[in-house]
């Protein structure tokens, strides 16, 4: 047993007090963990492209003071009451949906979308009491996403903790959390593209490039990567993508324009941006007969998409996708050993490394478009 067990545990945390503001280095209070949940001493985290979007708080409910967080690498320190397949010293993930293993979806084979631990964005306090476990002085500071990695020590409900190897290298593995593994698992469980055959990306961010590594794994002959920033494909070129469209090179819709490239459309596309357009193009760019679409972008809430129902009826597939269909406690520590066997190559995807005290270098990095991932250390 640790010697903190049943403490409170008074660490340094990156807490972010207003929206856009830079995040401020604080001595914060964590609560040990109560029924079904475990504490975690965090040794690294990452930013992730969700966190920024909470930090601006633009389109959304502001929920401030919050530590953020949700891609990172760490050690149980200790474990609440019923927690039974978990002990101090294992090695997690944190992620930022869960599996109950009770719910109708953890039973059935085609989900992964938990009832009772599917991400919240707007939930800051613990599922089982409704409280926060973490404060500064007395003052609740909210969570996010189940998660807040951006502390040395955090509170989670156990079914958001994968068990992982003990040999992988949590610098590494961390970024598995969220973004990479959601791209992976896009293209080799949901679009299922066969050897040899056309697979199109819309986006080549982390997630976008995570479908490309999916994509080369499967056997696709031509992969080919859409995007707005001609910036992103350079680096591209290192996660298997063989051909690049910018549409602002072109005056006719880019679903024409991938249609003339792969005569009459591509056998499998897959949307990463989160923008409608994108989406529709994403789905009207696939072969009739046999194409399939697979959004994983994810839409402004007022977005509605659209198409002609004959896209459908002429046998195109559309598709959505949570997590890359990736059940977090079950599937998860499979892809860490996918990297274990070098079957992914996850230092490719990391561009930067910080301290914690230093963590609002990785929001500049983000913002000025500079890099795909940054490490952010705990240690000083």
């Amino acid at each position: 047993m640790s010697s903190t067990t049943g403490q409170v545990i008074r660490c340094r945390a990156a807490v972010a007090w207003e929206a856009g503001k830079p995040l401020v280095i604080e001595k914060v209070e964590v609560a040990p963990p109560k029924a079904m949940e475990v504490r975690l001493k965090i040794l690294f985290t990452s930013l992730c492209h969700t966190d920024l979007y909470f930090w601006e708080a633009k389109g959304q409910t502001p929920m401030f003071p919050r530590i953020l967080g949700h891609e990172a690498g760490g050690i149980v320190e200790s474990v609440g009451e019923g927690v039974t397949d978990l002990k101090p010293g294992d090695h997690v993930l944190p992620v930022f949906t869960g599996e109950c293993k009770e719910c109708a979806h953890c039973k059935s084979e085609e989900s992964n979308m938990c009832d009772l631990l599917r991400i919240n964005t707007d939930r800051g306090v613990m599922i089982g009491d409704g409280q926060s476990r973490f404060s500064i002085n007395g003052k609740p500071i909210y969570h996010f996403v189940g998660t807040s990695t951006f502390s040395e020590y955090t509170v989670c409900h156990v079914g958001s903790v994968a068990k992982i190897n003990p040999l992988a290298p949590l610098d590494k593995v961390c970024i598995l959390s969220c973004g990479i593994t959601t791209g992976l698992g896009a293209a080799l469980n949901v679009a299922q593209p066969k050897k040899g055959s056309t697979v199109a990306i819309f986006g080549l961010g982390a997630v976008g490039l995570g479908a490309a590594e999916g994509a080369r794994i499967a056997g696709a002959s031509r992969i080919i990567g859409i995007d707005m920033n001609p910036k992103r494909f350079i680096e591209a070129k290192k996660f298997g993508i063989t051909e690049f469209v910018n549409p602002k090179d072109h005056d006719k819709p880019v679903q024409e324009v991938l249609a003339e490239m792969t005569g009459g459309g591509v056998d499998r596309s897959i949307e990463c941006t989160g923008n409608v357009n994108a989406m529709i193009s994403a789905f009207e760019c696939v072969h009739d007969g046999w194409g399939v679409a697979v959004l994983v972008g994810v839409p402004n809430k007022d977005d509605v998409f659209k198409t002609h129902p004959m896209n459908l009826l002429n046998e195109r597939t559309l598709k959505g996708t949570f997590f890359g269909n990736y059940k977090p406690k079950s599937d998860l520590p499979s892809v860490v050993e996918m990297y274990m066997n070098k079957e992914i190559e996850l230092e490719k995807f990391i561009t930067h490394e910080v301290p914690l005290s230093e963590i609002n270098k990785a929001f500049d990095y983000m913002l000025g478009g500079d890099g795909l991932r940054c490490i952010i250390r705990m240690d000083t």
